[in-house]
């Protein structure tokens, strides 16, 4: 009886709250008093959900209730201090605020088109070098979509506007008042927001390794927040982070062999020669590919069917892009978890491949024409052990010979030939690598690649002539993608007539050739959807209704990114090596197996001899994703494309998980407290830690 009674006086307590809101127009007069708070929060929202929808464009995405929610709650609380001033100054803390998100939202949304990835504070120190790639980034990376987010701060400054009466006046009493009021609706609304959140949410926020899903769960505000802190986490853990970091190198390292398995390519190329290549953004959907009977890459394509062909492998850049893989190439180990090896810690120990060879009496050296500073690479270069690094300052750059970032790679080789030669008449063994340059983004320089048709060209008979016609259409004409076939067939071109030159200077009697592409093109999906799905009626994409449309989805575009490796010799072709090899590879595994053909071994590197592991190798990116002959997992978003017809084990899932997180952790501790120099002093140890607090 009491508790009916007790639910009555609610029920009705319930009813006069309700009717006191609608009948006192609480809701509306909220709004209309406070017009300014509410705009600035909406505004805030929209531009949010913008960006994950333009970043990010799925339906689960779109509609996630939990980004939603984590931008309102960070919203509401910091604007809550608003009310603190008073009214007549409250408008500049919500305009403020709105710049500053705003901002917020349009260097994500540039950031994303480029790295497939969220800004990160720890870059900062790389917007020096803007300025030499300013072009790729207005050309390629800009668009009209970052500046959408501009049009709702607009509809925040015109409300300002109509709203702004300095007449207002409103005690202190009711300031605090709405103060309090305003921060415990944002208390409640965040502490409903983290009773969704799961154990995974929680770890994957404080790693913050897999930037995608931390804005997909805590939206763009905390994770940017999340990202600050992040940044400055081994500042703040310096004191404990070292000994935490060695105890977990030790465990991990503690059952790995102190020398390298043996099986049938152990040595075979033992005291050879080598020449490296750095193809910039080289990917491997350009070999085998035709435009009117005419190869995109010919070069490429005779390396591949006459020497040791990988085609599938993986570059695994993070933000440094081509700096990240020359450290996981040379080292490896994978980028670190903030900003680049190359500029934060050029001053590590490192074991790399020119090290270990010049154990051997090998004579290391660099080239790369472009200028030395460039990704801190003359640092760099130092720390990886090459002798001699030949940059800018080593080449002559004439205006005619200019194309893109630097000095073409038609030059660019031709001027190296001498300096190859010079070494090998004054050195017994030697390795150098040479870094192109050309063929990278924005592609855009068409009328110096020379001349390469991607038209679609077709011959019919005329029913009135009788005669052969041939009609041209567009096709990949005019695309970023047409222009990047152009551009790498350019590169292609150089290649070969580097290979013919060193050849008749005899400096390929006894080496072994290598090419490795550094990152896919940085295109778009919807440049490859035009490629697979042209309408040569409509010169537009086929409608995803048509039969012969073939979907190219987000695993198509992330299994496309691979690019090419090979390893070739003069002598090779028709040999047992001459062969296609499958299985999946990625780019820290390089060192592992060269060493393994080479003679050297590196008991600290993170990926594997590939003809040791074979078919059980796993290949895992910087954002948590990875990728085995069966599977290709997204981590962001918990789900996997099986590759075979083999069914997937949950178990395989989440043992696969693991160590890609654990391979992520112990990389980014080695690099940052400088694990593999075993010879550090106490005061080194305490130099490292106050390097990392200031």
């Amino acid at each position: 009886m009491k508790l009916k009674k007790k639910a009555s006086k609610l029920k009705s307590k319930f009813i006069k709250f309700l009717t006191h809101i609608k009948e006192d127009k609480v809701i509306s007069n909220y709004f209309k008093n406070n017009i300014i708070f509410v705009t600035y929060i909406i505004i805030c929202l929209v531009n949010s959900t913008l960006l994950r929808i333009f970043c990010i464009p799925t339906l689960e995405n779109v509609l996630s209730f939990h980004a939603v929610l984590a931008d309102i709650s960070l919203l509401i609380l910091i604007g809550s201090f608003g009310y603190l001033m008073k009214p007549q100054n409250r408008w500049k803390y919500y305009l403020t605020l709105s710049v500053i998100f705003t901002f917020i939202c349009i260097v994500n949304s540039i950031y994303y088109t480029f790295y497939t990835s969220f800004a990160s504070v720890s870059m900062l120190s790389l917007t020096k070098y803007i300025g030499d790639v300013g072009d790729a980034v207005v050309e390629n990376v800009f668009s009209v979509k970052d500046l959408v987010y501009i049009i709702p701060f607009i509809i925040l400054i015109v409300v300002i506007k109509k709203n702004y009466d300095k007449s207002v006046v409103e005690i202190k009493k009711d300031r605090k008042k709405k103060f309090f009021n305003t921060l415990i609706v944002g208390i409640v609304s965040l502490v409903i927001f983290l009773s969704t959140l799961t154990s995974l949410d929680y770890t994957r926020f404080v790693k913050q390794w897999n930037k995608e899903y931390v804005v997909m769960r805590f939206g763009i505000y905390i994770y940017q927040i999340n990202d600050v802190v992040t940044s400055l986490q081994p500042k703040i853990n310096s004191m404990f982070g070292y000994e935490d970091a060695k105890e977990e190198f030790d465990e991990y390292f503690s059952d790995v062999s102190d020398t390298g398995a043996v099986n049938e390519y152990t040595n075979i190329f033992k005291s050879k020669n080598v020449i490296v290549i750095h193809g910039e953004s080289m990917m491997s959907n350009a070999i085998g590919l035709s435009f009117n009977g005419q190869e995109v890459t010919p070069t490429l394509n005779n390396l591949a069917s006459s020497g040791m062909y990988f085609s599938n492998f993986y570059s695994q850049v993070s933000v440094g892009t081509s700096s990240d893989t020359e450290l996981t190439y040379n080292t490896s180990l994978m980028p670190t978890k903030s900003g680049t090896a190359f500029v934060s810690y050029y001053d590590r120990e490192y074991i790399s491949i020119p090290k270990l060879l010049k154990e051997q009496g090998y004579y290391t050296f660099s080239m790369h024409a472009n200028k030395a500073n460039f990704w801190n690479r003359r640092a760099m270069h130092n720390s990886l052990g090459y002798d001699k690094f030949f940059s800018k300052e080593d080449y002559v750059v004439k205006d005619e010979d200019v194309i893109g970032l630097g000095l073409s790679d038609k030059s660019f080789f031709n001027q190296s030939i001498s300096k190859i030669k010079k070494i090998a008449n004054t050195k017994e063994n030697w390795y150098g690598l040479l870094i192109m340059l050309t063929n990278h983004t924005p592609f855009s320089e068409i009328d110096k690649y020379g001349e390469f048709d991607v038209t679609l060209k077709e011959t019919i008979i005329n029913e009135e002539t009788g005669e052969e016609e041939e009609i041209v259409y567009p096709y990949m004409e005019g695309t970023k993608l047409g222009n990047y076939f152009k551009s790498i067939h350019y590169a292609d071109q150089a290649l070969g007539e580097f290979i013919d030159k060193l050849d008749a200077e005899g400096l390929l009697d006894n080496t072994v050739f290598i090419l490795y592409g550094d990152h896919d093109a940085r295109l778009s999906k919807s440049e490859y959807n035009r490629l697979y799905n042209y309408d040569k009626e409509t010169d537009s994409v086929l409608d995803e209704d048509d039969p012969n449309y073939d979907e190219y989805d987000y695993y198509d575009y992330e299994l496309g990114r691979r690019v090419p490796f090979i390893i070739w010799t003069k002598d090779m072709e028709g040999s047992s090596l001459n062969k296609e090899y499958t299985n999946v590879m990625g780019m820290i595994d390089v060192m592992p197996t060269l060493g393994n053909m080479f003679g050297f071994y590196n008991k600290y590197a993170l990926g594997h001899d590939i003809f040791t592991i074979k078919e059980n190798n796993i290949v895992v990116f910087p954002n948590g994703n990875w990728v085995t002959n069966d599977i290709y997992y997204n981590s962001q978003k918990e789900e996997y494309l099986s590759l075979t017809d083999k069914p997937v084990e949950e178990s395989t899932i989440q043992k696969n998980s693991e160590y890609a997180t654990k391979l992520l952790d112990v990389s980014n501790n080695i690099i940052v407290f400088d694990l593999l120099n075993e010879n550090k002093t106490q005061e080194e140890i305490e130099k490292i830690e106050e390097e990392l607090n200031n």
